[in-house]
């Protein structure tokens, strides 16, 4: 412990004794000085530091909740609100570290040299810790989604909600009821669906091919008709709008293509929750295939049709190779009676003829 004495001077510069300062050390002793017993200067070292830590402790809460609900009407956004209500808390609890340094005598100028050898050492292993810090700051200014929102990563074909933004990393619940921890540095990398940031309603589009001899029109009615009467689906009213355009709100079928085997349609039609994307869209599926089971549209597939008549003219077969390769006798001269036949061809009625003659 080091102790120090300050020097005063008097108004004709002479100058005044030397008045002793108080250590950190005796001050704690006379914290405890009414305890009726001796306390070692360690163990008083530490009891001064566990109260310092329970009164941040219980000051960072009392803060948080006075100023929660004053910063949350400033800012309006509620991944901004937590992060300043985690910098005052944070402030607290940097004054207390600085106030237990005091306890122990520990000034800042005399572990600012410690501070940078260690900060030297490690400065590898905290720089992509700073980087998502600078990431941080990015997100929360840039705004590519907030607490709350439904986002999808693109790359790895996840959806779910974001729970909780920080300096360092995201939150995301997936709907697949899994917690995703994810650097805001790899955030900023990587594309971001946000199906919630200002309009949660989500448009969803199905392609149906019908064949040429189908009722395009009344195909068009039946698809339009089964995709409103799904219950997550807008069934009309005024137009959408998405930055400049609108669009009909109500489903609409439009001819998409002439394909190679039939006319395409697409029906595009608006979801009002965007978690229920695939449910709708197995709904929406089922109701247009019963729609079009009972009338006079066929859903086309890929198939082929083969005509055969008399201008598709004759093909010729040779059997001559297959015959040479299989040993067999060319099959006209078992046609031919009158064509030699081989010796070990003959029946056994022309040997029986021969032996007898002979005989």
């Amino acid at each position: 412990m080091r102790s120090g004495h300050v020097r005063l001077f008097q108004g004709d510069g002479t100058p005044t004794p030397p008045t002793p300062t108080d250590t950190p050390a005796e001050v704690t002793q006379t914290l405890f000085s009414w305890l009726p017993f001796h306390i070692p200067t360690w163990a008083a070292d530490l009891l001064a530091s566990i109260v310092v830590i329970a009164l941040a402790y219980g000051v960072s809460r009392l803060l948080v909740r006075l100023l929660g609900r004053r910063v949350a009407q400033q800012f309006r956004r509620p991944s901004l609100t937590r992060t300043v209500l985690r910098g005052i808390r944070a402030a607290v609890y940097v004054f207390a570290l600085l106030t237990i340094m005091g306890i122990y005598g520990l000034e800042i100028g005399d572990i600012g040299l410690s501070v940078a050898v260690f900060s030297a050492v490690i400065g590898v292993v905290v720089a992509p810790i700073v980087g998502s810090f600078i990431s941080g700051v990015f997100l929360l200014a840039d705004q590519p989604y907030e607490i709350g929102d439904m986002i999808e990563l693109a790359d790895r074909e996840q959806t779910g909600f974001v729970e909780d933004i920080t300096l360092r990393h995201t939150k995301v619940f997936t709907l697949d009821n899994t917690f995703l921890v994810i650097p805001n540095g790899s955030m900023r990398d990587r594309d971001v669906v946000n199906y919630s940031a200002e309009d949660p309603r989500t448009r969803l589009a199905l392609d149906v091919l019908v064949t040429y001899e189908s009722d395009v029109p009344e195909a068009r009615s039946l698809i339009e008709r089964a995709a409103r009467n799904v219950d997550n689906v807008i069934e009309g009213g005024p137009n959408i709008r998405v930055g400049a355009a609108r669009y009909p709100a109500a489903p609409t079928a439009y001819i998409n293509n002439f394909a190679d085997h039939g006319v395409l349609l697409t029906v595009r039609y608006w979801v009002t929750e965007p978690y229920k994307l695939l449910a709708t869209r197995s709904k929406v599926q089922t109701n247009v295939w019963d729609a079009l089971e009972d009338v006079d549209v066929e859903i086309a597939y890929p198939h082929s049709h083969l005509y055969f008549d008399e201008t598709s003219g004759e093909m010729q077969v040779s059997v001559e190779n297959r015959d040479r390769l299989t040993g067999r006798p060319p099959a006209d001269a078992a046609r031919d009676p009158e064509r030699d036949v081989p010796s070990d061809a003959q029946s056994s009625e022309e040997r029986d003829d021969g032996e007898y003659r002979e005989g």
